[in-house]
């Protein structure tokens, strides 16, 4: 029971810290919303559709970084990546857009699949 209680506690630090990074608002992030922000913002172009990594941009998912290093990341970035700006990517669009990779499975072990097991 106490262990519970730490991971509960722990997790509600996380999501404030998450909230105190973006602004001190704490979104209810949509996975479905993030999708559609993800592909209207472009990140599709360079990060692929399952964010997989793709020529210019790295994986990105599965196994998102944390959202703090995330939100950090995508507004200040001084890599090949513009930084986005509140006024380009909202924070509630960005939780929304971390919440979208959070969902995207790990791909099938090559083991499971027989083709590549002949």
């Amino acid at each position: 029971m106490r262990f519970a209680r730490v991971r509960v506690h722990a997790f509600g630090l996380a999501a404030l810290a998450a909230g105190l990074l973006l602004g001190g608002e704490v979104f209810a992030a949509s996975a479905e919303k993030g999708k559609a922000a993800y592909i209207q913002h472009g990140c599709w172009a360079c990060h692929g559709f399952q964010a997989q990594g793709g020529v210019t941009g790295p994986k990105l998912a599965p196994d998102p970084m944390a959202i703090e290093a995330f939100t950090a990341f995508v507004r200040t970035t001084d890599r090949t990546m513009p930084p986005y700006m509140e006024a380009i990517l909202s924070n509630e669009d960005l939780a929304d857009i971390h919440a979208y990779l959070e969902t995207i499975p790990k791909p099938a072990d090559y083991k499971s699949i027989p083709l590549l097991n002949q």
